[in-house]
């Protein structure tokens, strides 16, 4: 078996994180290392290492992580808008091979998000 992501000992409560959601088939918690007012972290409970290894299977777990990330947003009060990032594999930036959302708000984005 292998190691554990660090994501995956959040939410199995083995590291400590500031959750501001859970449920049966994700989590979600604050950065530690926020770049924006609101940086949260939307995780499912079954690591799926990225985007590059979803199967077709996987369509119901991804929807309801855009739906978290709706319900996060408005909770948070990002009533202006948010973005929504997903890092995938070495040059996309991903550093925990555990699949997750950065929901980024509180602030005016800039474009190009180079």
């Amino acid at each position: 078996m292998a190691d554990k992501t660090v994501f995956q000992k959040i939410l199995d409560k083995e590291m400590p994180a500031e959750f501001v959601y859970e449920d049966e088939l994700c989590g979600a918690f604050r950065d530690v290392k926020p770049v924006a007012p609101t940086h949260v972290l939307i995780v499912p409970r079954r690591a799926i290492p990225s985007v590059g290894e979803l199967v077709a299977d996987d369509r119901l777990i991804v929807g309801h992580l855009f739906r978290v990330a709706r319900i996060v947003a408005e909770k948070e009060g990002l009533t202006e808008g948010y973005r929504l990032v997903v890092n995938c594999g070495k040059h996309g930036q991903q550093v925990v091979p555990h699949l997750h959302l950065h929901l980024l708000g509180g602030k005016q984005m800039g474009w190009p998000p180079l």
